[in-house]
């Protein structure tokens, strides 16, 4: 007795594929032309959303040494960002296009860190309060508090580690620690509320970019790339990245380190945790809140 006629991949059956084509609204579409729109297609919100969220769970659950060695690793990558900003400026003409060349020095740390799978706070902003937002309890908040306190120590230490080792050791030539010390400096003229809403902007575009990962694919080196791109060329405050600039300005004398905490480690972290959570991740849940 003959088996039942097949089409299409998984043997699915003549009606079943009928039934795709039709919800495609095109006759004329093949079996294979289907496939290519589903391959092609950008993952619903609904999707990405499910994907930023398990990651999140995920890192809440990790060990806290795993975070711990993780984050300061983030640290001492993120240190990269200020040291190829100053190498690239070093080399180029003073002209009113160098600030937009030298910027993309801003993405070397970033593209480490994320294409690493290294522990960054800004990033935990919203992949771990996805899972709070879902289901929020006393147990999932101190789980999130746990992750955010862990990984933001960790940063901190390793960029103070990396500006420790730049300021006392000759590891690079005395110009290009200078360079690093100019551009640290741009921060001694920022006021308090000039850090905090600047860090806003920052919090909300290193969110936007972890949403758009899972639709990126290929496209990660360039959506890291751009995204932090424009928090260097828009000056906007960073508190992992920065810390490594105000480490720098402290232990060159141009800050105390009570400056540095009240002046700059305060204002940017609460400004990133609002960019981040208050306004990024809070939206796109409320985006999909009715379809999960």
């Amino acid at each position: 007795m003959a088996g039942p006629r097949t089409s299409g991949r998984g043997g699915e059956d003549g009606g079943a594929a009928a039934r795709r084509r039709k919800s495609y609204g095109a006759k004329g579409i093949s079996e294979r032309e289907i496939e290519d729109v589903e391959e092609l297609s950008t993952p619903r919100t609904p999707v990405i959303y499910e994907v930023v969220r398990r990651q999140g769970d995920e890192e809440m659950a990790r060990p806290a040494v795993s975070l711990w060695w993780s984050g300061v690793a983030g640290g001492l990558s993120i240190s990269f960002s200020l040291l190829a900003q100053a190498i690239l400026r070093t080399h180029l003409p003073d002209m009113p296009w160098r600030p937009l060349v030298a910027s993309f020095g801003y993405s070397v740390g970033f593209l480490i860190v994320v294409l690493g799978r290294q522990q960054l706070f800004t990033e935990s902003t919203i992949t771990v309060v996805l899972p709070v937002l879902k289901e929020l309890s006393v147990a999932n908040v101190a789980r999130m508090a746990r992750l955010w306190a862990i990984v933001l120590a960790a940063n901190l230490a390793g960029t103070l580690f990396a500006a420790v080792f730049c300021n006392y050791f000759p590891v690079m030539p005395p110009e290009l620690r200078h360079e690093m010390l100019t551009i640290s400096r741009d921060l001694v003229e920022l006021t308090w509320p000039e850090m905090f809403f600047r860090a806003v902007s920052s919090g909300f575009l290193i969110a936007a970019m972890v949403w758009m990962m899972p639709a990126a694919e290929t496209g990660k080196f360039a959506v890291i790339t751009m995204m932090t791109w424009l928090i260097a060329v828009g000056g906007f405050t960073h508190v992992v990245a920065g810390s490594m600039e105000s480490y720098l300005l402290v232990l060159a004398g141009d800050w105390e380190w009570w400056r540095m905490l009240g002046q700059f480690l305060a204002p940017v972290l609460l400004g990133n945790i609002v960019g981040g959570t208050a306004l990024f991740a809070v939206i796109s849940y409320a985006q999909v809140m009715e379809e999960i």
